[in-house]
Parts: C-alpha cells; sequence; structure tokens
C-alpha cells in the first residue's frame, strides 16, 4: 500500500452570494473528486489546536501527524531548517516578508498594508532588494537569508520571542499600530522602506503596472525546533513535494526527503502536474511509502481576495493533481490510500486564515465504501464525521 496527501493550503472557505451561496470549492468542477466521494470517507478535521493561531505552520504539523501543541516552535525556525540555517539554542528566527505597502502617506505609521506578497515577487528580483536591505542594516546581531519568492529570514542573536502580527492579516489596514514594539526591529522595517521605495526593480515595477516591493515585515518569530522522525513514528518512508519553504522546513524537521519540481512556484500557475508525477515516481519506482504534495495556490487566491482564481485553483488541483495520482496508480495497479483536505480555510470574503474545521476525504482503492456525500464543507458537516485533534488524522490514513 501507497499513502499520498494532497493538501490544498486555505482551500475551504464560506458561502459566497456571489456563486449561489456555495463556496469556492462546492462551486469549482471536481470530476475526480465528485468520482471518488461516494466511495470515501468525507468528513470534517480540526487542525488548529484551541487557542493556537490558525497558520499553515501549526495545521501542516498537525496534517502530517505532529501535535502543535508539543512541537511547535514558531513558523520561521521551520522555513530556517529548509533554508539550511543552522539555529544556535539562543536565536530567534523570524519570517522577513518583502510587502507593498501605500506610498502616499507622509509618515511610515500610517501607510497601508495593499500587499502581503508583493505580487507575489520572483525569487530573483526578491533577492536584489533582500541584498540591499542587506547592505545598509546586517550587523552581528541581525542576519538576513534569501528564501523563495516574497518570504525570507532574519536571525536575530540571543534574541528574544516577540508577538509579532502577520502581514496577511493586516490588509488594507494602516500598519502603525501592528508594528513591533520592539524598537530596533520596529526601525529597520521604516529603513528597509527608504532603501526599497526607489529602488530600480520597483520602479520598474511600478512602470509595469506590478506592486512594488517597497517594505520588509517581520513577524513568525520562534526557536529552534525539534521534531521528531516521520519514519520511526509512522514507519514509512516519506516525501515532501512543495514550493514554500515553510513545508520544506516541516520535511527536514520530520526526515522527509524534499523533492524539488521543476516550474512548482507556489503561485496559480505551479507546475500541478509535474508534482503528481514527482511523487508517483517517488511511491511506485524509488521505494518510498509516504508522499505529500502541497499546493498553495488556493491559500495565495485567498489573500488575494480572488474568487474566480480560487475556484481555478481548486479545480486545477483536481484535474492536474488528484486525477494524476489516482489514474498513474490505476494504471499500474498499484494500491492506494489518498488523503484530500486542506490545512485550514483562507476566506475570501477575509483575505487571512481562520480556524474553522475543514472537510477531507480519504479514499482507500481496495475497499469498498459507500456515502452519499460530496466533497465539500457543507456535505463534509453533514456526514456527521468529525475528528477533533488533526494530529490523529493521518492514523487514519495509515489505518492505524
Amino acid at each position: 500500500m501507497k499513502y499520498v496527501v494532497v493538501l490544498g493550503d486555505g482551500m475551504a472557505d464560506y458561502p459566497l452570494d456571489a456563486i449561489d451561496g456555495k463556496t469556492p470549492l462546492e462551486y469549482a468542477k471536481t470530476e475526480t473528486l465528485d468520482r471518488l466521494a461516494p466511495v470515501s470517507e468525507v468528513g470534517l478535521v480540526h487542525t488548529i489546536p484551541e487557542g493556537m493561531s490558525p497558520g499553515s505552520d501549526t495545521a501542516n504539523l498537525s496534517v502530517i501527524g505532529y501535535d502543535p501543541k508539543k512541537y511547535y516552535s514558531g513558523r520561521s525556525p521551520l522555513e530556517a531548517l529548509s533554508i539550511g540555517v543552522d539555529m544556535k539554542p539562543t536565536d530567534i528566527s523570524f519570517r522577513c516578508n518583502i510587502v507593498t505597502l501605500s506610498e502616499t502617506e507622509d509618515s511610515y505609521e500610517e501607510r497601508t498594508i495593499i500587499d502581503h506578497s508583493a505580487g507575489e515577487i520572483s525569487t530573483e528580483d526578491a533577492a536584489v532588494l533582500l541584498d540591499a536591505v542587506k547592505a545598509e542594516l546586517e550587523n552581528e546581531t541581525y542576519k538576513f537569508y534569501v528564501g523563495t519568492s516574497y518570504r525570507h529570514l532574519t536571525i536575530w542573536d540571543h534574541g528574544k520571542l516577540l508577538e509579532l502580527t502577520p502581514p496577511h492579516d493586516v490588509l488594507g489596514q494602516k500598519i502603525g499600530q501592528y508594528l513591533p514594539k520592539d524598537q530596533a526591529l520596529r526601525e529597520m522595517m521604516k529603513k528597509s522602506y527608504e532603501i526599497l521605495v526607489n529602488h530600480p526593480i520597483n520602479l520598474a515595477r511600478k512602470a509595469a503596472g506590478l506592486n512594488p516591493a517597497n517594505s520588509i515585515w517581520f513577524w513568525g518569530a520562534g526557536t529552534r525546533p525539534a521534531l521528531s522522525s516521520f519514519e520511526e513514528k509512522n514507519k514509512k518512508r516519506g516525501v515532501m513535494i512543495s514550493a514554500v519553504d515553510l513545508l520544506k522546513g516541516i520535511a527536514v524537521g520530520a526526515g522527509l526527503k524534499n523533492i524539488t519540481v521543476p516550474g512548482a512556484t507556489g503561485g496559480l500557475e505551479t507546475n500541478y502536474v509535474g508534482k503528481a508525477m514527482a511523487a508517483v515516481t517517488a511511491l511506485c519506482e524509488d521505494g518510498y511509502d509516504f508522499a505529500y504534495i502541497h499546493v498553495e495556490a488556493p491559500d495565495e487566491m485567498g489573500h488575494q481576495g480572488s474568487m474566480e482564481k480560487k475556484i481555478q485553483s481548486i479545480e486545477n488541483l483536481d484535474a492536474k493533481v488528484i486525477r494524476t495520482i489516482v489514474e498513474e496508480f490505476d494504471k499500474r495497479n498499484e494500491p492506494l490510500r489518498l488523503l484530500v483536505l486542506p490545512d485550514h480555510p483562507t476566506p475570501i470574503v477575509k483575505r487571512t486564515h481562520t480556524s474553522d474545521p475543514v472537510p477531507y476525504l480519504l479514499y482507500d482503492s481496495t475497499a469498498v465504501y459507500e456515502n452519499s456525500y460530496q466533497y465539500n464543507e457543507r456535505e463534509a458537516k453533514q456526514s456527521g464525521i468529525y475528528v477533533a485533534c488533526g494530529h490523529k488524522l493521518i492514523d487514519k490514513l495509515f489505518a492505524k
């Protein structure tokens, strides 16, 4: 038996009047999921422990089988693992987003966050901008590291844990009240705007009608993580297929092999089929038992507030990832257990994460299972099947 998780980041949502009171998942054309649902278990799972923030960090830890209450030490440290930063016990790491702020106000505090991802800026352009920031701000205490797209890393030597606000929680709002209370971090953010606002890359982006990447934003502080071995815990050798550093970092900590797929970007135009085929190759040819396929696009479209693009991302997930997996396993006559779910909702109307339970579908190609529910938020709730502790859902996948 081979085991696959297909994780549509932020795929769950709320009913929308514009699509007849349906959610994007309910409205999207999902022929593969529609075919699998009647022969699968459909239910709800709560991936976010009570009292914890609904981030992709805590939620994906849950889905992969790690209780965030026990293992979570902050988002940024997981990304540090992916980037290859060997954190000291005294280090504090921060996510260092490159964001788009409004530019017409007189003071930094009066500016508004327009885009938490600076138009999903390319890693190549972001690296040039971060180099400009490093040249002015880096010292023995604060070190900057390039990540992927808008997602980067700052390490504070002998730092302290601080409560910091994610930029996607401040979209469309003035930033003053959300800036760090720590004076040094606050001043670095203000200085970064002065460094970046008229940088040639940003002048070119504005001329082309793109959002400028004109400020850094610190959040996600944490200490060095210590995850137990996934293989020892589950007796399964596994791979991670994702375009974002957070998931790659979880994989490093858990001892999963990261597989890099050409053209996998974390955006709407990512290489969906390439991700699916990488999993098929790892499982059917390279001897691995478990594959975790993470697709970021639904979450990004939720943050952008684009209903149409979120629906498109879900349809791509269904037609290009899930369909490819199922057809390739059928072709090879290989037994498959497949778990499909989001990590958390990213509702269009909120443009940020929520802690609501999410729908899951569990399919076993060797089992006889019948139900009358389709795969969406509404019918998953109607099924009456509910997993209260998200980190225990993987036991269902492995039939423990």
